[in-house]
């Protein structure tokens, strides 16, 4: 792309194939004449046809690029391989599953252009009104959601809505670690920035497979709560009366 685009899509991919192409159709459609923009999805490692999918859609999309993990490293590591190579200043995120709709992205857009507190803005978060997954998929997230909103108390109802937006530089000062997409809003508070919350829809999976439950969903992100729990109560924001 010759100029910089003003937004910049991020959607990290695991054996979704089946999903992609209709996603970035939508995703094309529910942008058009809004900002420029580019797509940067990050395959991680999959064993599908998700690249031949990505290749064979960017010959209708330019505006997509595809960036591969030789081998699965996991959400979080995809999202933080897409951040660090986005070109716009504002990043989106969005689940490859498809459960996401694109339409909602701009409202985010929208939500973040009204904001009184723009300039403190870091992030601006879907919340998902109605879930369209399965019984234990939604009682195993509403746990989840429990303890680490009772444990950070960081005010929200959903960290696990894939619907995002935030502000690049800022993101990428916050710490690094595996997991770490589930703790976005606790983690920007904690560095004094400003979260907006907004309400959004959500799909039922049509194709592909979930790939969390109650184990890697609660019980895998224990460790990573009880060090963003210390990261919370370890950090200082002094207040700076004079300059010299």
């Amino acid at each position: 792309m010759e100029h910089t685009p003003q937004l910049s899509i991020v959607i990290p991919a695991y054996n979704e194939a089946a999903c992609l192409g209709p996603l970035l159709g939508e995703l094309n459609a529910a942008l058009a004449g809004g900002p420029t923009y580019e797509v940067l999805c990050v395959d991680d490692g999959s064993t599908d046809g998700t690249l031949e999918v990505l290749r064979s859609t960017r010959e209708r999309l330019p505006q997509l690029r595809i960036v591969r993990h030789h081998s699965r490293s996991g959400q979080s590591a995809a999202l933080w391989t897409g951040f660090g190579r986005a070109k716009a200043p504002w990043i989106a995120t969005l689940d490859a599953d498809g459960q996401n709709d694109p339409r909602d992205l701009p409202r985010l857009l929208e939500a973040r252009d009204a904001s009184p507190e723009r300039e403190e803005l870091w992030l601006v978060t879907g919340i998902r009104r109605k879930r369209r997954d399965t019984l234990l998929k939604r009682v195993s997230s509403r746990v989840a959601n429990a303890v680490r909103g009772r444990l950070l108390r960081d005010g929200i109802s959903d960290t696990g809505c894939g619907l995002k937006l935030m502000h690049r530089a800022r993101i990428l000062t916050l710490p690094r670690f595996d997991h770490m997409h589930r703790f976005l809003p606790a983690l920007v508070m904690r560095s004094g920035g400003r979260v907006l919350t907004v309400e959004v829809g959500h799909r039922p999976r049509t194709a592909g497979t979930t790939k969390y439950g109650v184990r890697n969903r609660l019980f895998v992100g224990v460790v990573d709560l009880l060090g963003v729990l210390w990261l919370q109560r370890r950090t200082t924001h002094p207040i700076i009366e004079e300059e010299l």
